[in-house]
Order: C-alpha cells, then structure tokens, then sequence
C-alpha cells in the first residue's frame, strides 16, 4: 500500500474532517469524513498520482451531470495547494466485490436480477447524457449491508476517464500474442478491470463507445450467477475475450429446478445480448432495462439464517432458523445449490405460512 495522503483528523478546506480511511484502488484513495456545513457523512477522493489531477477534474465535472438513484451523487469538487478532490455522498454499507467475497459463493437469479436491474437503470441514466463508465466492475458499486443489498449505486464515474487512459496506456505497451506484459501487471486499475473489458477496449481503447459498459453489465450478470469470471482472470483472460466466443452456458445454472429454470433463461439470454463481439450488435443501456423491467423475479425482502433438520424422515426439505430465532420450512427444489446441509448459514426470502413460514429462493453462503 502506498503511504496515506490524509491522516484521521485532518481537516481539508476547512470544512471536511478526515475521520476513517476507507481503502484505495489504483487511481485514488477514499476516505470517510464529516462535512461540517450540513453535518453529514460523505466520501472523499484524492488521485494518487498528481501528474492525473488535470483528469481528475474534467471527470469530475462530468460525473456531475449525472443525477440518478442508482448513482452515487458528486457533492463537491475543490482544488488545494496540494492536489484535487472529489467529495460524494456516503453509502452505509461495502462494494459488491467485497460482499461476494466475504459472504457470497454466487447469487441466486433474484438476487441477481435486482442488482443487473438497478445496475442498468444507473448505466442508462448516464448514458443519456453522454457519460460512460469504461471501468464498470464489481467494486465499482457501492450496496448496503441489509441482505436484500436494497441500495445499490455506480461510483468511481468521476474517475472513469483517468481509468480509461491507465488501461489504454497498458494495453497499448503490450504484446496480446505473448499473453503477458510488465504494464499489465504493474497496473492495478487493469488487472481489476481485464475480466469484464470488451474486446474493442483492448484492441482500440481510443475508439470505445458507451457499447464498452454494456459487455461489462453482461460479465458482471455472469459473475453474479456463476461466481466465476466469464473467461477467467489473469493475463489469458485478454486473448480468450478477443478471441472466444460466448462462456459456458452451464456455469450460471447451479439448480435448473423449475422453481429458476424460467429466470436463468431469461437471465442469459440477456448475457448472450451484451456479450457480444460486435459492439453494434449489443443491447443499448435502455434496451438492457427494458428486458429487465420485463422478466419477474422476487423483490421480496431477504433474511439470513442457518439449516437445520434437513431431510427429516429422508424427505427432501428441512427447516431455516433465523437470528432472531423464527423458522422457516423450506424445499429441496427452492435451495439454490447443490446440496443443502444442516448448519449451513443462507440467504433467503421469507414468506407467511403456517404452521411456519415458507422460504424461498434459498442460497448458501460462506462460513458454517
């Protein structure tokens, strides 16, 4: 890690207090600080790399012109002695990548289908006023804590374009035939990026188009339902995204019960409409959330809770007991996995029933 810029309790133009660091990725850090004009969280970003304050502050100006509930707001924008800052609303909760990673082996389709939706809707708002992502990924988006992730938004619009100009830098010094470069693999923006970048972004990154944000929508819906990337990670993921055609079908059904057959269908054939090659044959961001605001999946609020008396008499259902300890019956067929167990901890939507509530969808997660 490089070392702090700010240290808890500095105090920046004589207004945001500096109260938490929150983490860094390869453009920036981000901290956590009080705006002492309205008395409210909000996050603060500084480039690391004082040669891109110049980006810093155009893309700044244009995350700006994008207002949408899906997209974390840009507050502020000031410049010091010292460098440039970027100050935009605080989410209560992590990035997506850390929830997978912390909580998640994959999500069930309705999980899913709520964050590609909300995703989509914020990626098409952009768009309407010219503004594209070019970074689009999982740590990109800020969702809060509740199990049901019912706040969702984009970050990191204000530093797309420095992203942007990070990986063309890096693809451009490299040799796609030998499937490893020294600028690749010093770049952690890129090395973050290379599993849900189009093809043109690492054949022509100066000729992108907003179609770019559209694939990466498609590779993130993919490692939702899947947990795994598309065409891999590392360096060979660049020539298998230049070269494949579209990833396995079979990865993103982990149940192809009745209960999610109808979704996973429709959910890939959304994945095969923004995977594709051709960028002119992609979905648009508005034709995307139109497909999207077509398919029914649950909205229903979700819970947390752990297995136990699975297979009761050999039958093929048990029960979920939550943290606040209430029970919930479930099926084999509503568990999407492959073998439900006692003492596994899940994630699930709840239902009245009687004598117990009913639970469905139901997804393991980590830990037991």
């Amino acid at each position: 890690m490089t070392n702090r810029i700010h240290a808890v309790g500095d105090v920046i133009a004589s207004r945001y207090k500096i109260n938490k660091f929150i983490g860094e990725g390869g453009m920036q850090q981000v901290y956590k600080a009080i705006d002492s004009a309205f008395a409210r969280p909000v996050v603060v970003k500084v480039p690391k790399n004082p040669s891109a304050t110049k980006r810093f502050r155009r893309s700044a100006e244009v995350s700006a012109r994008v207002v949408h509930p899906n997209v974390a707001k840009t507050l502020d924008y000031f410049e010091t002695e010292e460098t440039f800052y970027l100050v935009e609303e605080f989410i209560n909760g992590a990035d997506l990548q850390l929830r997978l990673n912390t909580e998640f082996y994959y999500l069930d389709p309705h999980l899913a289908a709520h964050i590609i939706h909300h995703l989509a809707k914020g990626v098409a708002a952009c768009h309407h006023v010219d503004v594209f992502h070019r970074d689009l990924k999982p740590s990109n988006v800020m969702v809060s804590q509740d199990p049901s992730m019912s706040v969702l938004k984009l970050t990191d619009f204000g530093i797309a374009k420095m992203a942007e100009a990070e990986i063309g830098q890096a693809i451009e010094g490299s040799d796609l035939g030998k499937g490893e470069t020294e600028t690749i693999t010093s770049s952690q923006t890129v090395v973050g990026a290379l599993p849900y970048m189009a093809p043109e972004l690492l054949l022509d990154s100066k000729n992108t188009t907003k179609s770019a944000d559209i694939w990466s929508l498609g590779a993130i819906l993919f490692y939702l339902l899947s947990g795994e990337k598309p065409f891999g990670s590392g360096l060979a993921v660049i020539a298998k995204i230049v070269q494949q055609g579209l990833p396995s079908k079979a990865g993103v059904y982990k149940r192809e019960s009745l209960q999610f057959k109808p979704l996973l269908d429709e959910l890939w054939h959304i994945i095969e409409g923004c995977l594709q090659k051709d960028a002119n044959k992609r979905l648009t961001a508005d034709q995307l959330v139109a497909r999207l605001s077509q398919i029914c999946y649950s909205t229903a609020e979700r819970e947390v809770g752990y297995i136990y008396n699975y297979q009761v008499n050999r039958s093929p259902w048990g029960f979920i007991k939550t943290q606040n300890s209430e029970d919930y019956f479930f099926h084999r067929e509503s568990f999407y996995g492959d073998k439900p167990d006692d003492g596994i901890p899940v994630n699930f939507a709840g239902f009245t029933g009687n004598p117990r509530g009913r639970a469905f969808p139901v997804t393991p997660l980590k830990g037991k």
